[in-house]
């Protein structure tokens, strides 16, 4: 019986969490739909250029990838500065600013 009470203690504290989990995101998304989507839009972008840099190693078309993931970070930057939330903002800024310089470079060359 302890066996059989773990596990179906656990399961419902997984169900709880995946419930807080997506109500949270819900409630995001109402919060602010345009901001929302946004913020999805620059996670799909980063995710993209990840997978595509892991793919092509070690020559990544990075004349593709940096105005796609500059793009993603400045949304990342205005979703941030509309949630007031310095941190972020000043790290997707910096990002914007230091591969923003990385794509001049690379266009220099």
């Amino acid at each position: 019986m302890g066996a059989f009470y773990f596990i179906s203690s656990s399961m419902e504290q997984i169900t709880n969490t995946l419930t807080d989990i997506f109500n949270w995101i819900k409630s995001d998304y109402h919060s602010y739909p345009l901001r929302f989507l946004i913020e999805f839009l620059a996670w799909a972008f980063s995710i993209g250029c990840s997978i595509t840099m892991a793919l092509t190693v070690p020559n990544p078309p990075l004349a593709i990838l940096y105005p796609i993931w500059i793009a993603g970070c400045a949304m990342y930057a205005w979703a941030s500065f509309s949630r007031k939330s310095f941190g972020m903002l000043a790290n997707y800024l910096l990002l914007v600013t230091i591969d923003t310089i990385g794509l001049f470079r690379i266009y220099a060359v």
